[in-house]
């Protein structure tokens, strides 16, 4: 072989033609989940995520009102934000509890609780007490209290005011 080295000829590699036709430009998502997924496998599989947005659900809308999920550890314990108030009422019935979720997942998703008192991060506002309608005589003695005001916006608020204050009373 006079020292010349001969080539080996590479054998070409063809791709698939719907490969080939998707050179530029592809969609983030699809290659996101790909990554994601197994973290999301080792971490809980979403389960949090599936607690937060079932929460009043799984755990009824008085528990839901005074408690919520913020953190869920490996080994299965659910670090839930408590209303100061309802920490031991909740402390008493974590079995419940627990059972409830468990029982939501269909597996043993949360083995412990650990509550934490605080501030509820979607802590609802106050609710309006509901006001009761007045009664025929009550309502004639307000029209007649109003109906020397000579503008019609004033006297609708007031009168709004005074059911809200008579129909409150009892």
């Amino acid at each position: 072989m006079n020292g010349t080295r001969r080539r080996r000829s590479a054998a070409k590699v063809t791709r698939p033609a719907a490969a080939r036709e998707h050179r530029g430009f592809r969609a983030v998502g699809v290659a996101v989940s790909k990554l994601a997924a197994p973290i999301l496998a080792r971490r809980g599989g979403g389960v949090l995520v599936r607690l937060k947005a079932e929460w009043a659900a799984i755990v009824g809308p008085d528990w839901a009102e005074v408690s919520w999920p913020t953190a869920l550890g490996r080994d299965g314990v659910l670090k839930l934000r408590v209303a100061s108030g309802a920490a031991l009422d909740l402390q008493h019935r974590a079995p419940l509890m627990l059972e409830r979720i468990n029982l939501f997942f269909g597996r043993s998703a949360v083995t412990r609780l650990t509550l934490v008192q605080g501030p509820l991060p979607l802590a609802s506002g106050p609710s309006r007490p509901v006001i009761r309608p007045l009664s025929e005589g009550e309502a004639k003695a307000l029209d007649r209290r109003l109906s020397e005001i000579a503008d019609p916006d004033l006297r609708a608020a007031l009168a709004q005011l005074g059911r809200a204050v008579n129909g409150g009373q009892r």
